[in-house]
């Protein structure tokens, strides 16, 4: 099962973001030898906290003789200075890009998205030229209410106010916590059946359309909310017309609730790979258990729930 003879020293670009610091969390606690890249000796107090606490839990900020890389960047074209770099070096057993969503391969988003998928996919076909061992990690939606104009819907609860429904809230996607996210990659980097292959996470138990989360919110707060629909239309109108980055995350949104971009594939390439089939004893959070932590962040709600 494992491809490296021992665990590997691994270095994890972005370890200060949203995705990266589950990932670098997840493989500290798995006894990988944890390496963390930063790149500026200026960082925001939140960044600065991140890596005070990595580093509590083992994290070393050093450079290393390092065997795996994972990449969790935002600055998507600069991992082709990456790629090369690793090609030139030659001691490097596997790289995990900076993907973490959909396939690129497969999802078309309208624009600005599309933008940020062909960033993906020239950083693919590099690592694919080079040579260089890879893994795709493709984990959907991150768990949470899928706001069309917020870009980290697990660090903000689902509305209190209305629900806002895309479409006829029929098309179904994954929702997948972070903390299962960094879990499954620190998994996947020492596993040999994830060499050269893109790992989609579909766990049956975490596939719901819109009109399934707003229910289950309602159950947990006790209550019922009022339902907006939000347009086709109105989601191509905010992707053309928000700021960045919040007209990607409504091309993305138009392109998950609208075009089913998650759904409306299967897995039949040689190279794909579903995470379940891998760790059939490995659970998921449910998305319900993920909605009973945002309960808990809202007092009145808490309370309520426990009376």
């Amino acid at each position: 099962m494992c491809a490296l003879a021992s665990i590997p020293r691994t270095l994890i670009i972005g370890s200060t973001g949203c995705i990266g610091r589950f990932v670098a969390e997840a493989c500290l606690a798995s006894g990988i030898p944890t390496y963390i890249l930063i790149r500026s000796a200026r960082n925001s107090p939140s960044k600065t906290k991140t890596i005070k606490l990595l580093q509590d839990k083992g994290a070393i900020v050093v450079h290393h003789k390092i065997e795996v890389v994972i990449s969790t960047v935002v600055a998507l074209l600069e991992q082709l200075i990456l790629v090369e770099a690793i090609k030139a070096v030659g001691t490097i057993k596997r790289f995990l890009p900076s993907e973490f969503g959909h396939d690129v391969d497969r999802a078309d988003p309208v624009e600005p998205g599309l933008m940020m998928y062909n960033m993906k996919r020239k950083v693919r076909r590099a690592i694919e030229d080079a040579g260089i061992p890879y893994t795709y990690v493709c984990c959907n939606a991150i768990a949470g209410w899928p706001y069309f104009d917020n870009t980290h819907p697990c660090e903000v609860p689902p509305p209190l106010d209305e629900f806002k429904i895309y479409g006829d809230g029929t098309v179904k996607a994954y929702f997948i916590t972070g903390s299962d996210i960094g879990k499954f990659t620190a998994k996947i980097i020492t596993d040999d059946r994830a060499v050269n292959k893109t790992v989609h996470f579909r766990p049956p138990s975490n596939l719901f359309n819109v009109n399934g989360l707003a229910s289950l919110w309602e159950k947990k707060i006790g209550r019922t909310l009022p339902r907006t629909t939000i347009t086709e239309e109105d989601l191509l109108t905010a992707a053309k017309e928000l700021p960045f980055p919040g007209c990607i995350v409504a091309a993305f949104t138009h392109d998950v609730f609208i075009k089913g971009c998650q759904v409306n594939y299967s897995l039949d390439k040689p190279s794909d790979v579903e995470v379940c089939s891998l760790y059939p004893n490995t659970l998921f959070q449910t998305v319900a258990e993920c909605f009973d932590d945002f309960v808990v962040t809202i007092p009145d709600v808490s309370k309520a729930s426990h009376n």
